[in-house]
């Protein structure tokens, strides 16, 4: 098995340095490694998509034929890398690991296609990222298990058809929309990862802090499960932290009060919030009497590159329902008001509307 990882990691730097940012760093790939279930039934979460994709290999497996191309969308750290390795695993195959980005020539494709075992995995991150040329060559590896090579060019050029044994497509995106409708007809299995409940997190941060022999009660695992954004990636960097704090700062035993004061010691609140979330909201709400206010505007406020406030910061309060995107500007919720412990302006002015707002 090949344990290779993509060349290039998602995300920009804003977003990987982050405690809760759902991209890996160095620390979370070689952690992960250890922490990852080997089998479907090992695997916490995502009932359905389990449920079908057992179906899928178990058929499979029952015909002697190798599993129908899969492709995986949803948000980073959901599972997907993980799961593409239960399928090799599931297959008893080989598995081999890149990424989109790394396939910028369709000749980089055909030396990967062309070096393949029978029935071995490929597991393709960040499909929707592989140039087009590539692209448009893995639409016949899929279909027919041939790929064209050019050797030559202009008018001399000639292609030469190279046959490859079958083998199992596992694409994975965080944006399956950018996908060509060519591209994604011809996986024979699609699933969209969901983020996890606190329940599904709870259950997740229980094995890790067995594997990682932590002891950790259930009530901390709650507090932390809590604070993991829905991810099981970040449950599990919350969960080293807090074991860092709690060996250093307390007996060793992870409870809710020290799961408490370990993330608040990082800056991490009660809803999975950190320092620049914060930061958006807060001036937000004060600054701009809760909007609406332009992206731009409200960047050289929090002192923040607008590209960051917009990809890094705002995904998360929008799908918390902290802040709303308008053709006039970003809006705060009165969810936003409540959990920074602020009173709205027409509150404040004994008032409804414009006049509360701009103080008049």
């Amino acid at each position: 098995m090949n344990w290779d990882e993509p060349t290039e990691l998602q995300g920009g730097t804003e977003e990987r340095d982050r405690l809760v940012g759902p991209d890996a760093d160095g620390e979370d790939t070689a952690v992960e490694a250890a922490l990852r279930p080997k089998d479907l039934a090992e695997f916490v979460g995502q009932e359905r998509v389990r449920e079908q994709l057992d179906l899928v290999l178990r058929a499979a497996r029952a015909r002697g034929a190798t599993a129908d191309h899969v492709l995986l969308s949803g948000a980073p750290g959901l599972g997907k890398t993980t799961l593409s390795m239960i399928i090799a695993a599931e297959m008893g195959a080989p598995i081999r690991i890149t990424s989109g980005p790394a396939i910028q020539h369709a000749g980089d494709l055909a030396a990967i296609l062309s070096s393949l075992q029978e029935g071995e995995v490929l597991f393709l991150d960040e499909i929707h990222r592989m140039s087009r040329p590539a692209e448009e060559m893995l639409y016949m590896a899929m279909e027919d298990f041939r790929v064209d090579v050019i050797v030559g060019k202009g008018p001399g050029a000639t292609a030469i058809p190279l046959e490859l044994p079958p083998f199992t497509l596992v694409g994975a995106t965080t944006r399956a929309g950018l996908l060509p409708p060519p591209l994604r007809d011809r996986f024979g299995f699609t699933a969209h990862m969901e983020f996890y409940a606190p329940g599904e997190l709870e259950r997740v941060i229980h094995r890790s802090a067995g594997l990682l022999d932590v002891h950790i009660e259930a009530e901390g695992a709650a507090e932390i499960a809590g604070r993991s954004r829905g991810t099981p990636r970040i449950a599990n960097r919350l969960l080293r932290r807090v074991r860092d704090y709690a060996q250093v700062k307390a007996d060793g035993i992870i409870t809710r009060d020290v799961a408490a004061q370990a993330l608040d010691v990082y800056e991490v609140d009660g809803r999975g919030l950190d320092r620049l979330d914060r930061a958006v909201l807060t001036a937000l709400l004060k600054l701009f009497g809760g909007g609406p206010v332009g992206l731009s505007t409200l960047a050289v406020a929090v002192g923040e590159e607008r590209e960051t406030v917009e990809e890094v910061a705002e995904p998360f309060l929008v799908r918390e329902g902290l802040l709303a995107r308008t053709p006039r500007g970003r809006i705060a919720t009165p969810a936003a008001w409540v959990h920074l412990g602020l009173t709205p302006p027409q509150q404040q002015a004994g008032g409804t509307g414009q006049q509360g707002l701009f103080g008049a």
